[in-house]
This record gives C-alpha cells, sequence and structure tokens, in this order.
C-alpha cells in the first residue's frame, strides 16, 4: 500500500481521537462509563502518531486492520456525543439499551485493537505496552456494568408512565430535577432541543417513547417554574415575570402557561410569536437558533419549510398579553428585530467594483448585458449579507423593478429571483416595495415563465412578512394570480403560492379577495388529489378563510363536510386539528352541516381526537362534541314536525353570501 494510503488513515485515526478528546462532559447517567472510554482511547494518539511519521509501508493487512479500528473509534465518537449532548431523561429511561451498545461498542474495539498486526508496524516499545494497556482495560471492562441510580430511573419510570391528568407527588419531581439537573431555563431548552434532535433522527414520525418522554419534560417544566416563578428573569429574553406578590408569596398557586401560548422548542412562554411556511408558531429567537444551526424542517411537524421567511404572529401575541394580565403575569414586551440591522456593508472595495459594474450593464440599454448582469447580480444576492445590502446601497433595486416588464423571460426571471433573494435581508423589503416593485412582481407573476411565476410567489410571501405589506400587495391585483398558480403550477410553484396566500389572507381584508378569485374550489381540490401533496397547505389556508362569511359560506356549498370528516378520521395530528378547526366554523349557528357530520359518523374520531390530539385539535373537538350533544338533547317534538324539521335540516341551502361583508 502507498504513502498516502497510509497517511490518509493514520490522520484520520488522530482526528477522531481530537474529536473525542474535546468532549468534555457527559451525563451523570453514563459519566463514569464514557469518561472511562474517552480516556482509553486518548491514549491511542501516540501509536497513530507514530504510524504517520514511520517511513516503511504498510501492507495491505495492516491498513485493513487500521481501518476497522477507525469504523469502530466513529462508532465510540457518535456515542460518547450523545452521551455529552443528548436527552438525559432518554439516557436514564433507556439505560439498558445504552448499556448494551456501550458493552457491544467496546467489544467492537476490543476485537479491532487486538486484530492489528503490531509487529509489523514502526512503533516504539513505550507507545507498544500503552497500547497493550488499553486493550488490556477493554478486555477487563467487557461485561462490566456500573449500578445505576435505581430512586432516579423509578421515579422517571413511573412519572413516564402516569397519564397527564393524574397528580404527581412534588417530592418525586424535586429529585428529579436535582438528579437531572433540569434546575435553569438553560438546561429545560438544551433538554429539549435534545429530544427535537430524537424526533429529526426518525424522519419526523418520533416514536410513542419520544412523545411520551417530551410530554415528561412539559411536566417538569412546569414544576420548576412553578419553584420558581421568576425563573425567566434569568434568560435573555426575561419574560413571564410573576408579579411581586405572587413571587412573594410563594405558597401561592402559580398560574401554568398554556401549551399554546408555550414555545415548542424552549417550553416557554412566547414573548416574540412567529409563523414559519407550515403554519407552526415558534419564539423568533428559538426558531431563528433552528434555522441557524443548518436544520430545513419545522420542529414540531417535521415537514420541509419551503421559506425560512418569518411572519409575525400578530393575533397570539395580543392574546397572550391579554391572558398575562388576567393572571398577574407581567406581559411580553414587544421586542425589536432580533437580527443586528446592517447599514453598511462589509463587502472589500473590489466586491464593490463589481457591483457597480454589474449596475452599468443594467442601465447600458443592451438587452444581452442586462440579462447577464441581472443573472450575476441573482447570484451575488443569493451568497451573503453583505453583499444583499451592498447591491441594495448601490442602487439596484430600481433598475431591477424595470427590468420586471421586459419582454424577454429570462431577464425577467433573473430580475424577480434577484429581488427574491434581496428581500431577504429586512431592510430590503421596504425598499423594494417603495420602489414599486409589487406591481411588477404581480405582473411576473401572471405572465412570466413557471420559474419565475413561482419566485415571483416566494417573493411576493417574503415581502409580506411586514404587515403593512399584505394590505400592498392584496389591493395590487396579486391574489387571483396566486390563486392560479396554486391550481395549475408545479408542485414547488403550487408550495409557493400556497406559502404566498397563507400569509397574506392572515389580514383579514385579503380573505375575501381570496374567496372571491376561487380559491376555495382549488384548495377542495388539492384535498382530495389522489397523490395528496398539498393537503397540509390546503387545510391550513381553510382553517384561516373558513372564519370569513364568504369562506364559509362557500365552503358549504363545497360539500367540504364528508373530505373534512374523513381528515379527522384519518388524517395527521395537525390536519385532524385544522379540519376540526374548519368543521367548527362550518358548524356554527347551522345545524345542517352538523348533522350530516354525525350522519357520516364524526363522534367516534371526535371522540378519540379530544383525547389524543393536539392541544387546539382537542379543543376544537371538544366543542364540536358540546354542540351535538346539544343538538341531540334538543325538546323532541310531535314526530311528524320531528321529521318534517330534520328532513329541512338536510335539504336546506347553506347561507347565501349575496349580503357578506369583506371586513
Amino acid at each position: 500500500m502507498g504513502e498516502e494510503e497510509k497517511g490518509e488513515v493514520s490522520n484520520k485515526l488522530i482526528e477522531i481521537v481530537n474529536e473525542i478528546s474535546s468532549i468534555s462532559e457527559f451525563r451523570n447517567s453514563v459519566k463514569k462509563q464514557y469518561c472511562n472510554l474517552a480516556r482509553r482511547l486518548k491514549l491511542l494518539t501516540p501509536m497513530f502518531e507514530e504510524i504517520r511519521d514511520s517511513k516503511d509501508k504498510l501492507s495491505a493487512d495492516c491498513i485493513k486492520s487500521l481501518i476497522c479500528l477507525k469504523n469502530a473509534l466513529e462508532c465510540a465518537k457518535e456515542l460518547l456525543k450523545f452521551g455529552s449532548e443528548g436527552s438525559k431523561i432518554y439516557l436514564v429511561l433507556e439505560r439498558e439499551h445504552i448499556m448494551n451498545k456501550f458493552q457491544e461498542l467496546t467489544s467492537q474495539l476490543e476485537q479491532a485493537l487486538s486484530g492489528i498486526y503490531y509487529e509489523k508496524l514502526e512503533i516504539s516499545d513505550e507507545v507498544k505496552e500503552q497500547v497493550e494497556l488499553v486493550l488490556s482495560q477493554f478486555r477487563r471492562a467487557k461485561g462490566r456494568v456500573e449500578t445505576p441510580d435505581v430512586e432516579l430511573h423509578e421515579d422517571l419510570q413511573s412519572l413516564y408512565n402516569r397519564s397527564n391528568d393524574a397528580a404527581v407527588d412534588q417530592a418525586v419531581l424535586r429529585r428529579l430535577v436535582d438528579k437531572l439537573q433540569l434546575t435553569e431555563l438553560d438546561d429545560l431548552k438544551q433538554e429539549s432541543l435534545a429530544l427535537h434532535e430524537m424526533v429529526i433522527a426518525t424522519d419526523g414520525d418520533p416514536e410513542e417513547r419520544i412523545e411520551k418522554m417530551s410530554m415528561l419534560l412539559k411536566k417538569i417544566k412546569d414544576f420548576v417554574q412553578t419553584e420558581n416563578p421568576n425563573i425567566d428573569s434569568y434568560a435573555r429574553d426575561k419574560s413571564s415575570t410573576v408579579s411581586g406578590q405572587a413571587s412573594a408569596d410563594r405558597s401561592q398557586k402559580v398560574t401554568v402557561i398554556p401549551d399554546d401560548f408555550r414555545c415548542p422548542i424552549a417550553l416557554e412562554l412566547m414573548r416574540d410569536p412567529v409563523i414559519v411556511s407550515t403554519g407552526q408558531t415558534y419564539e423568533r429567537s428559538c426558531i431563528e437558533k433552528w434555522l441557524e444551526a443548518g436544520h430545513s424542517t419545522c420542529p414540531k411537524t417535521q415537514q420541509a419549510l419551503t421559506s425560512k421567511s418569518l411572519t409575525p404572529n400578530y393575533v397570539l401575541r395580543s392574546v397572550i398579553a391579554q391572558w398575562c394580565e388576567a393572571n398577574g403575569i407581567e406581559p411580553p414586551k414587544r421586542p425589536g428585530s432580533s437580527q443586528p440591522n446592517k447599514s453598511a456593508s462589509a463587502c472589500t472595495p473590489a466586491e464593490h467594483s463589481k457591483i457597480e459594474n454589474l449596475l452599468r450593464k443594467l442601465k447600458s440599454g443592451s438587452p444581452e448585458e442586462a440579462r447577464s448582469a441581472a443573472c450575476e447580480i441573482r447570484l451575488l444576492a443569493k451568497r451573503n449579507t453583505d453583499n444583499r445590502v451592498a447591491i441594495a446601497e448601490a442602487g439596484a433595486i430600481p433598475l431591477l423593478v424595470h427590468l420586471l416588464s421586459t419582454p424577454d423571460s429570462r431577464t425577467q426571471e433573473h430580475a424577480v429571483t434577484a429581488l427574491l433573494n434581496l428581500s431577504i435581508c429586512e431592510n430590503n423589503k421596504g425598499n423594494i416595495v417603495n420602489s414599486g416593485a409589487v406591481r411588477g412582481i404581480v405582473h411576473v407573476l401572471k405572465n412570466g415563465s413557471m420559474e419565475a411565476r413561482e419566485n415571483a410567489a416566494a417573493t411576493l410571501f417574503s415581502l409580506s412578512v411586514i404587515d403593512e405589506n399584505k394590505v400592498t400587495i392584496g389591493s395590487s391585483g396579486a391574489i387571483p394570480p396566486l390563486v392560479a398558480l396554486l391550481s395549475e403550477g408545479t408542485q414547488r410553484g403550487r408550495k409557493d403560492a400556497a406559502t404566498a396566500l397563507f400569509n397574506l389572507c392572515i389580514y383579514q381584508g385579503n380573505k375575501g379577495k381570496a374567496i372571491r378569485a376561487g380559491v376555495i374550489p382549488t384548495l377542495m381540490r388539492l384535498l382530495t388529489e389522489p397523490q395528496g401533496g398539498m393537503v397540509d397547505e390546503a387545510l391550513a389556508i381553510l382553517a384561516i378563510l373558513s372564519s370569513h362569511p364568504e369562506g364559509k359560506a362557500v365552503l358549504g356549498a363545497a360539500e367540504a363536510v364528508p373530505v373534512l370528516v374523513d381528515v379527522i378520521s384519518n388524517g395527521s395530528p395537525r390536519n385532524k386539528e385544522n379540519a376540526s378547526a374548519i368543521l367548527v366554523h362550518l358548524c356554527s349557528g347551522d345545524q345542517h352541516h352538523l348533522v350530516e357530520a354525525h350522519r357520516l359518523g364524526l363522534t367516534g374520531p371526535l371522540m378519540d381526537l379530544a383525547q389524543n390530539g393536539t392541544e387546539r385539535g382537542r379543543r376544537k373537538a371538544t366543542q364540536l362534541l358540546e354542540r351535538m350533544n346539544r343538538f341531540a338533547e334538543q325538546p323532541k317534538q310531535p314526530q311528524a314536525q320531528t321529521e318534517s324539521q330534520t328532513h329541512n335540516q338536510l335539504s336546506r341551502s347553506p347561507p347565501s353570501s349575496t349580503n357578506a361583508i369583506d371586513s
């Protein structure tokens, strides 16, 4: 084997051991075993260094045995990393499984070390003795298991197996908090993130045990907040501070924060709730950290995020503020932008010069140069924030807006995509809208190539993050072409159109426009498509529109009830939640739909949803069940009259939308 392969293998072995050495702390439940393992593996570094520095070539057998050891070390690194960063709750509850893996790894390392041809390696006697010491330690460690903390395991197991409504011994919770070291807000956040990482590892389909561990963590978090109501004041956000009277009287019962008001990541009261493209709401700082860590999925639903734009959830923020005031808790302060505002870019003089040259091409009047320059600006703006700031500062936005009306489809596409990339920078959003871009973007949305239309829809979504832009975009005629793209676009195009429509329809004045543009029949068709690729998006938008009088009327005429009943019976937890929310609006004041839902067998699925659904899903299911019960308990009328009324209820047309007001 060549010198190059020997160097590559030895360097990789050194790199892995160095990574293992950088892991400084381990969870208490595995600390002793994992510290011993890491210490033993560090002792192998001198052997790897001597192999790397030796002048002799290695035989194929030696290389093969070192590769076998490398694979074992990779497994050890992952195991140790989980012992350092993994869920504390999981490591205790699944200790037997964890220790089995530890023993298997110990055997794998012992076999790999035993299989090395030491006599063929050019290493010193001292290093050989050190490796022999490590090997003997691995042999002695095989089958040896440290005594676990039985009380900790039993306490956790009892809480894990307990139903959500069952009372919990406070002494048990106090022991768990202390032994798991979950006394601070940061500790609880890290544990929550560790459980979320385990959900990611299951491709978004977590086992029941992980979901139960998340519920267990919520109980611990509630206890910690009850014991220390001011815990959030030590965090960066300093939210949820309990009033002086409550904090002075520690024996007074502290109000538990509703689940809907908690960030699904941090499990704490949200002070700046924002909506992601899947429709889920998170605390801004938490979801930003999630995205900065390289994730491209929604933490709660594991759906792929079609955009990284974050939309402020002003409605929820207002509701949280009202709840805080009613419960003696200081309302969350309205924050400024969590991202630093860049007033000037950090581009080099050479980069500025390049941007200026591209702008000259945009102004040249040559279609070919304009197309080329727009393409380069599109790519530069995609690269980083500094470029986006510098391009905007140089005055590119009005020039790109002018190109939106060009007859050349490729130039149009480059221009609208460049604006999309520039709009990622918060400070550029206002400049783009103030430059009159919206009408040009709508023109591309109507007349451009399919890719240009898709990017135009994504640009409108990005710009609509600012509330006043929702009004501007809605009044510019954007909604009908978005509905058209939702109907006839590619899968990506329909996703872009759906996220834009969802965001725009958060503003009440745009709901009527979307309904009159025919979005509801399109959404109903997407709900019943065989491939079902747009069900999540369709239900999320319908849940918003069903609260509008015209939306309710059109949904009734579209015979939505059977479809909604099917979703509540067979859909995902989030889709069941949205379908039940739509049905609540439909059945409000109209027993015809209630009768139909009951006839289709909805009672059973609703009872299941009321017990096992999401927080909002349980609430909506309970509302529907209460309405069904009230209807069933109405005083009995004479038989003929009852039959006549039932017939009328089942045959009556849905309420007319003629006099509905677009508020």
